[in-house]
């Protein structure tokens, strides 16, 4: 088999065969394959596309081009939730620990952000102390002990997925439906829980800023999971204005602290669903009864309690969390009017440029800065009035720049719809 013929079968827009994907995949982790020409075969991916077989032997492919995590020695329904991306995301902290205080088993691996997004080890990493890499067996153990364990992904899984997405970032090829699938599928069914459910992004702040396509790419992953055997569905929800009101790391973890103790607002109707689509996958929740039990949970305070001994049991010295020197600064709108839009990516940015994220996978985060977000499209605005809270560390002068991704117009807007689909 040669490299150049599976590259010029895919410029022609023909179908790989499994071997020819699987030659391709084991190519670039051995290194036989140079990176000239993986990017050359990326290139035509994104022009020719890929069949739902040749996407399908891709994840598998990339999949079994490392180690898997085998839950076998969990006891119980293992279950996960995983988030294309986005601003002011912190539904993990609020959805796992409901379904842990309900029993099922949360066995949960998490990345790091880069850019704009958040990253979920990096936000618990804001307790001092807390251990985000267990080893396998202190991972099942805790998830045997207390029912939820959220941690980072070893090294050695899913490696050409490291590669090909280190390509992708720098040849213009990252827009690709069966490459973004193939990359997220492939490391979920590395560590393959029972069920699966996918929050998929749409709008101004996600990956996906089209829908059409972000239905594509949500069934897309959906069908891959069907034909691996897994029990796996999608959310797709909005992300043309931050999920939560707060931004930043420590910030995030508060705003789902306050969910989980009783707060009524966006980050909680999504969690919800989530949690309630995961309780259907499973088959022992009806819509009402799923319903129901998360409401259940988190009046009761067993969903906090669960959240607080996580992170008691995987290291934090202390939950409190530290605090800006620069805290709670009020942004005051310098017009009246009605919120109309909210550039979310400008925000994420914004938070990014003062600490709160990185721009490279060296930088150094700073889990104290961010900002909480008082209004949503749609809302009434007086001149004067605080639109934005500001936590930083050094002198805040920041003003036009974070009332520029606010626009407020004469005229009142319709809310977001935060659920927009559900795929099965």
């Amino acid at each position: 088999m040669n490299i150049l013929d599976i590259i010029e079968k895919k410029k022609k827009g023909l179908a790989l065969t499994k071997d020819e994907i699987d030659y391709f995949v084991n190519g670039v982790v051995s290194g036989e394959i140079k990176d000239y020409q993986t990017s050359a075969f990326l290139m035509a991916v994104v022009l020719k596309g890929m069949t739902d077989s040749e996407t399908f032997n891709l994840t598998m492919a990339m999949k079994n081009s490392g180690e898997t995590f085998d839950f076998s020695g969990v006891e119980g329904m293992t279950v996960d939730k995983h988030s294309t991306g986005g601003v002011g995301d912190s539904t993990t902290f609020v959805t796992m620990p409901v379904l842990a205080s309900l029993g099922f088993k949360v066995a949960k691996m998490s990345g790091r952000g880069l850019g704009f997004t958040g990253g979920t080890l990096d936000k618990l990493e804001s307790f001092d102390g807390l251990n985000v890499y267990l080893d396998k067996d202190a991972f099942i153990k805790q998830v045997n002990d207390i029912s939820i364990a959220v941690c980072g992904q070893t090294k050695n899984i899913c490696p050409a997925d490291k590669i090909l997405y280190a390509l992708r970032d720098v040849t213009a090829t990252v827009d690709s439906v069966p490459l973004i699938a193939s990359s997220i599928m492939s490391k979920k069914l590395a560590v393959s829980a029972d069920v699966l459910v996918l929050d998929v992004k749409t709008g101004d702040g996600a990956l996906m800023q089209n829908l059409k396509q972000t239905k594509i790419l949500a069934k897309t992953m959906v069908n891959i999971g069907k034909m691996s055997g897994k029990k796996v569905s999608a959310v797709i929800t909005s992300m043309d204005e931050p999920l939560d009101r707060y931004i930043g790391n420590s910030l995030e973890i508060q705003g789902a602290t306050e969910v989980l103790s009783g707060e009524q607002n966006e980050l909680k109707e999504v969690a919800k669903a989530l949690a309630v689509e995961i309780m259907l996958q499973s088959g022992k929740y009806d819509m009402k009864s799923a319903g129901e039990a998360f409401e259940r949970q988190i009046i009761s305070g067993e969903a906090l309690n669960k959240f607080k001994q996580m992170l008691t049991c995987q290291g934090a010295k202390s939950l409190e969390l530290k605090k800006a020197k620069y805290y709670g600064v009020e942004i005051k709108s310098q017009k009246a009017g009605y919120l109309e839009k909210v550039d979310t990516r400008a925000l994420g940015r914004f938070v990014m440029s003062i600490g709160g994220g990185r721009r490279a996978v060296e930088d150094k985060i700073d889990h104290t800065v961010g900002l909480k977000v008082l209004k949503r499209v749609g809302d009434k605005i007086e001149k004067g009035e605080s639109v934005a809270l500001l936590y930083c560390n050094e002198k805040p002068s920041f003003d036009n720049e974070i009332l520029s991704a606010f626009t407020i117009g004469p005229k009142k807007v319709k809310k977001t719809k935060l659920i927009v689909d559900v795929v099965r």
